[in-house]
């Protein structure tokens, strides 16, 4: 892996803490930055079982550079979108779950970023925007297929006709995230989280950030055969089958009322 001085990458036991570094920058994803967070989840150690992703300063991310935004004809721009894609790639099927810490501006292309993750903490900081209907463009970085899943084709179209914002509030209703906590507590959380995640068994975790959305993209009568598929091979595995003996044998935790935990 070629360290770049843009992301940090720190090793927390099982869990990697990747975070975007160009605070002056408002963590701009330049083509150079794209490319690290394609590497960094390319070349995780083996012995990381979760990730976090962040932003250093006072915001996850502002979405592309626009300094680097070049005139490019149809061919390159094609080009350029799918170098995207395939580091955003990395990091939605990746080898382990992401859980994403959210504060400041997650705009643009820093909410395409967010939206591959597989947990999304933000705090009372956060709001979300997509700018590029009103400077001209689209979406490139897989925004228009990922983003939809999460709050809807009606609400995103309306965010680029209009150039709505949704703060931190709204956007938890929306389903840009799926926790919210008090400002500067993000990061937190979702060390918290990436540490809970990175407890259970690999194959489980594979399957759910693999499987999970191709099967919600499949047809019923195909899903519940990958359905199928996955739970035989997932309840195969040793770590699993010891998992449910110590359940059995009363050596694990019941499931209690979030009340009572």
């Amino acid at each position: 892996m070629t360290p770049s001085p843009d992301l940090d990458i720190d090793i927390r036991g099982a869990v990697a803490v990747i975070r975007l570094n160009r605070p002056a920058k408002r963590n701009a994803l330049s083509d150079a930055l794209v490319l690290a967070v394609r590497d960094a989840f390319e070349n995780l150690p083996a012995t990381v079982r979760a990730a976090v992703l962040g932003g250093s300063g006072e915001h996850f991310c502002a979405g592309l550079d626009l300094s680097e935004l070049k005139e490019r004809d149809a061919g390159a721009g094609l080009h350029h979108s799918r170098m995207w894609h395939a580091a955003l790639e990395r990091v939605q099927y990746g080898p382990v779950p992401v859980v994403a810490a959210l504060h400041g501006a997650v705009v643009g292309g820093g909410l395409e970023l967010a939206a591959a993750c597989h947990i999304r903490v933000a705090d009372d900081t956060a709001f979300y925007a997509l700018p590029e209907g009103s400077r001209g463009i689209f979406v490139g970085g897989g925004g228009a297929v990922r983003i939809p899943r999460l709050i809807g084709a009606a609400r995103m179209t309306d965010m680029m006709l209009t150039g709505r914002v949704y703060n931190a509030e709204e956007g938890e209703r929306a389903g840009f995230a799926q926790y919210r906590v008090p400002a500067g507590q993000a990061f937190d959380k979702a060390l918290a989280l990436a540490q809970r995640v990175a407890e259970n068994a690999p194959l489980t975790n594979y399957a759910l950030v693999h499987a999970l959305p191709r099967i919600a993209e499949q047809p019923a009568d195909q899903g519940f055969l990958t359905e199928a598929l996955m739970a035989a091979i997932a309840q195969s595995a040793p770590e699993a089958k010891a998992r449910v003996r110590a359940f059995l044998e009363g050596r694990a935790d019941k499931v209690k009322k979030a009340s009572e935990t």
